[in-house]
């Protein structure tokens, strides 16, 4: 085996190096019996394997040698160098070609063409790229109409749509927008909550009870008819004259951190304890001591504690709804009653203010005035839905008549202000629990006519949950 490794076996390249695998080892050729190893020769490697006879080519057709051109090869010879190439322009290198003579007069003929000698290195006459777009061919430049042949081709095509402009308005000029409206806004409430009227509603109160978490509104609705000319007394059916000072409405609006509000309404025959003054009914409070006494006889006899207070009058009370525009109300059978001006018939309608205030007035119903504070409760939550409504706020001329009317019409608390209204008309506007408070039946007095008793049994535990 020592002998068949011999180095006369180690392949070499052509310059006599030996051959080595990936791994360093040499590399040795394979030796048969009809290629037994030779010795190198002194000068000359080790000879290859015999390579295989080369086939004959193939007999040309007679006269290919003919047709080719005979031309002698020429030899490189061994050691030749290419001749070095010329030396390239960098790309962004400027060039500059000469003007030609004709150029100026070609530019000052009218009738030139691209055909007549146009410079391609600029645009024809009349190019414009946006002709054409949409008509489904491209224009010609160089003819005043396309030819018969793009007229064909153009009525097959279908017309792209043209695109509408996206508008897009700036960041900084929305911002400033958004800043001029919250401005405006903020200067609106400052002007109403310094023309609101303001009474004194809770001072020289004893006794009160604990205060909550939740808010606690008593909505009034008096009868005073100051500031109504004759003209528009007649008009709302109120009668002219001194009557004195009563509520028609009285509400508790309750308004919890958490959950949804509660509408309470009080019927103001309801035969109450007064502080002060002998069981009367309830709205005699307001004609004995105003403002104040109301708050307290509610306090006292329902155990809650009011923390704001609002009074609205009769004309007070058509302004506001004229100045939104009316409130859409569904009655459900037809009223006639001529003292308070109302004549309407059953179904949803839209109520001006004069036949608003008739419809929250009138006892020409089968209850009497437990159908009217019903009545009063479905005014009062779509009058607050409507004065939510973006048709209101965002109608410059009903909300200057809005401001104008509500300031002159709403009396509030001392400590009542804009936004306290606001957020009251927010929670209400999104939904609210109407509610009375539990009777059991009438009963006539010697000294305050036909009165309505409170259920002895239900109402602490009707007023407990408003707690």
């Amino acid at each position: 085996m020592e002998g068949n490794f011999d180095d006369a076996r180690i392949a070499r390249d052509r310059y006599g190096r030996p051959l080595k695998d990936r791994y360093g080892r040499p590399i040795y050729r394979r030796v048969d019996g009809d290629s037994p190893a030779r010795p190198k020769s002194s000068g000359q490697h080790a000879s290859r394997r015999p390579l295989p006879p080369r086939p004959e080519p193939r007999q040309r057709a007679y006269g290919a040698e003919q047709r080719r051109p005979q031309q002698q090869e020429q030899r490189r010879p061994e050691h030749h160098r290419p001749e070095p190439r010329p030396a390239q322009r960098p790309m962004n290198e400027t060039r500059i070609q000469p003007i030609p003579a004709d150029y100026r007069q070609q530019r000052q003929d009218p009738g030139r063409s691209r055909a007549v000698g146009d410079d391609s290195r600029f645009p024809p006459r009349g190019y414009n790229p946006d002709a054409g777009y949409g008509q489904g061919y491209a224009q010609n430049y160089d003819q005043a109409s396309p030819q018969p042949e793009q007229q064909g081709r153009a009525s097959r095509r279908m017309p792209r749509p043209s695109r509408m402009p996206r508008f897009r308005m700036p960041r900084m000029r929305f911002k400033a927008i958004a800043l001029i409206v919250v401005l405006i806004l903020v200067a609106t409430m400052a002007i109403v909550d310094l023309r609101l009227t303001r009474v004194d509603a809770f001072s020289n109160l004893e006794n009160r009870p604990s205060n909550t978490m939740a808010s606690n509104w008593l909505l009034v609705g008096s009868d005073s008819r100051a500031g109504l000319t004759e003209e528009q007394a007649n008009q709302l059916s109120t009668g002219s004259g001194d009557f004195g000072q009563r509520t028609d409405t009285i509400m508790i609006a309750h308004i919890p951190l958490v959950g949804k509000p509660k509408l309470v309404s009080i019927p103001r025959d309801s035969f109450v304890d007064i502080p002060g003054n002998d069981k009367n009914k309830i709205n005699a409070a307001f004609s004995f001591g105003g403002p104040q006494l109301l708050v307290d006889t509610v306090e006292k006899n329902t155990g809650i504690h009011i923390d704001h207070y609002a009074e609205i009058g009769f004309g007070g009370f058509a302004g506001i709804v004229d100045a939104v525009g009316g409130v859409e109300l569904c009655p459900a059978e037809p009223i006639n009653d001529p003292l308070a001006g109302l004549d309407i018939q059953a179904g949803c309608q839209t109520l001006d203010g004069a036949t608003a205030l008739g419809y929250v007035r009138t006892r020409a119903t089968a209850q009497g005035d437990l159908d009217r504070v019903q009545r009063q409760r479905e005014f009062m939550g779509a009058l607050m839905g409507r004065l939510t409504s973006p048709w209101v706020w965002l109608n410059p001329y009903r909300m200057i008549r809005l401001m104008g009317a509500g300031t002159k019409a709403v009396s509030v608390g001392d400590g009542d202000h804009v936004w306290h209204l606001t957020w009251l008309l927010g929670r209400m506007a999104l939904g609210s629990d109407s509610l009375t408070v539990p009777t059991a039946g009438n009963m006539d007095t010697g000294y305050a006519g036909n009165v309505l008793l409170w259920d002895e049994q239900a109402t602490p535990a009707f007023f407990d949950d408003l707690k």
